[in-house]
């Protein structure tokens, strides 16, 4: 079964359905999607985290090269995910049916709501502090102006994602054009300040931030029309921001970030950078968009009569409340935690989607539980804090305590400079295909060996 049992009409607004019952119209190209993917990899959180990128005392081609790699092996996930959800024609955690069963999908789909929120306010924020940075005014406001304009596009996100991809996309890359300019004019100093361990610890900061949106890429791609442009369009889309972005932050660091390697300011500092930011600010607005769309959309897995729109209006005004009452750097690590969570999850899944014969995913109310996949999820987890556990400080430190003392038992060097996201997806992938091989290689020999008629094929 390649569809849930409930999917119907597709919506008469020609935008994304309003419920999980309706079917959804399959309206994007190669050029929609990879202007959205492209549009959602143009972040400041991007250069921002290009802070624990850069390799002390190394060449600036070594940090270039791990960033390169990050972001091919990233993006490449990104696309698979992107591609199996224009194959099936469902969002991401209805997809996560067909891997772990429809009860069982509740627990990522639980996961992938916290981070969506999360995430949500923390875009909303990060643009309000920003902008408040650059124009030297209160915080507040901004923060009211990102977080309605996100839920806006979040009510008509079909829409949103053809702005994006037309007209959006063009102006960040105008803005980032022009700052490689300003900053490639600029002396580029040895680097001595120390950000990443290692090659393989910076390659693990650029393969997370792809990954991160695996879990809500299908929220978007069930709307292309080939499963081939949604995997070319999410690949090449974010990965080439990401290499752009990640690229010109450890450029600004090393030009202009000598006084403590702040990237908004060493952005500022670029000959009318504040222009330059402020576009790349308005764009960001996309990213909380997203994540304000794929929480109402997460939610109907669950609930599939749930009207999105409703949902998407109230996950707004609470997203914009967070970002205007909490301490969201506090919250970050716990972010990362989450985003933790999903990366084996992307193991098991692409293994195991990829090895079944085409038609086999069953996303329907009756799909049958697959407990053992759990387990490989569970273990490329372990594997993942065995490696780098997630840091917190203050009230959290006792879970970077907690694993720290297990490296030791285990003789593991805190030091290691292995990549958590790879060790991880190793162990859940070696698993995953350990429990799903056997199952895919006989279901392929009995359907060559039974082909189905093709009056049924069309089906």
């Amino acid at each position: 079964m390649s569809r849930s049992g409930a999917v119907g009409a597709t919506t008469s607004s020609g935008d994304a359905p309003i419920t999980l019952s309706q079917a959804p119209p399959r309206t994007l190209g190669l050029r929609d999607t990879a202007g959205l993917w492209g549009s959602l990899g143009v972040s400041l959180l991007l250069p921002v985290a290009a802070t624990y990128v850069v390799l002390a005392d190394r060449p600036l081609s070594v940090t270039i090269g791990a960033i390169v790699v990050g972001a091919v092996i990233g993006s490449v996930l990104l696309g698979l995910g992107a591609a199996a959800g224009a194959r099936e024609g469902v969002p991401a955690m209805v997809l996560m049916r067909g891997l772990l069963g429809r009860r069982t999908s509740f627990l990522p789909t639980a996961f992938n709501l916290v981070q969506c929120v999360g995430w949500a306010a923390f875009e909303v924020w990060i643009i309000a502090e920003a902008a408040s940075r650059a124009l030297d005014a209160p915080r507040w406001p901004f923060v009211l102006a990102a977080g309605a304009l996100a839920t806006l596009m979040a009510l008509r996100p079909l829409g949103a994602v053809r702005v994006l991809a037309r007209y959006a996309v063009w102006a960040a890359l105008a803005a980032i054009v022009y700052l490689y300019i300003q900053v490639l004019s600029e002396p580029l100093p040895a680097v001595t300040e120390r950000g990443a361990g290692s090659f393989w610890t910076a390659a693990d900061i650029v393969i997370a931030l792809p990954v991160s949106w695996f879990p809500l890429a299908a929220d978007y791609t069930r709307h292309v029309r080939r499963g081939r442009d949604a995997f070319v369009g999410a690949a090449a889309g974010y990965g080439g921001a990401a290499m752009a972005l990640f690229t010109l932050g450890a450029l600004a660091l090393v030009a202009y970030g000598r006084g403590g390697l702040d990237v908004v300011d060493a952005l500022l500092a670029v000959p009318l950078g504040l222009l330059a930011v402020l576009v790349l600010l308005v764009v960001e607005v996309d990213e909380a968009f997203a994540n304000v769309y794929s929480t109402a959309v997460s939610a109907q897995n669950v609930v599939a009569r749930l009207d999105r729109r409703v949902l998407a209006g109230v996950v707004g005004v609470g997203a914009t409340g967070l970002a205007l009452m909490a301490d969201l750097v506090a919250y970050e690590p716990f972010l990362f935690l989450i985003g933790a969570v999903f990366v084996p999850l992307v193991g098991v899944f692409v293994v195991a989607y990829w090895l079944l014969p085409r038609g086999r995913w069953d996303v329907s109310d009756t799909a049958p539980a697959r407990p053992a996949l759990l387990l490989a999820w569970a273990a490329g987890f372990v594997a993942y804090q065995l490696t780098l556990p997630t840091f917190f400080a203050g009230p959290g430190g006792g879970w970077t305590a907690w694993w720290s003392a297990r490296q030791a038992e285990l003789g593991i060097d805190p030091a290691n400079g292995w990549s958590a996201s790879l060790v991880s997806l190793a162990v859940a992938a070696a698993l995953t295909t350990l429990i799903c091989l056997p199952g895919g290689l006989s279901a392929r020999r009995r359907r060559a060996r039974f082909p189905v008629a093709p009056s049924k094929a069309l089906r």
